[in-house]
């Protein structure tokens, strides 16, 4: 199995993430107003107590260039 640093993902992620966390929040509770980079910085900080540093990922769920 192949190993990822969840940080570093989610660090690389961060635009596509927050998007996805804000079409999240309209679907589930449209009526809360919040601000994005705050909700990302919780999840992100949610994601670091809830995953290791690495974590192991199927090899078929890595390609490398």
């Amino acid at each position: 199995m192949a190993r990822i640093k969840v940080d570093d993902i989610t660090h690389h992620l961060s635009s596509e993430l927050t998007k996805a966390l804000d079409d999240t929040m309209a679907q589930f509770a449209p009526q809360v107003r919040y601000n994005s980079g705050e909700l990302f910085r919780f999840f992100s900080s949610a994601v670091y107590r809830h995953c290791n540093t690495w974590e192991r990922v199927p090899d078929a769920s890595v390609d490398v260039e």
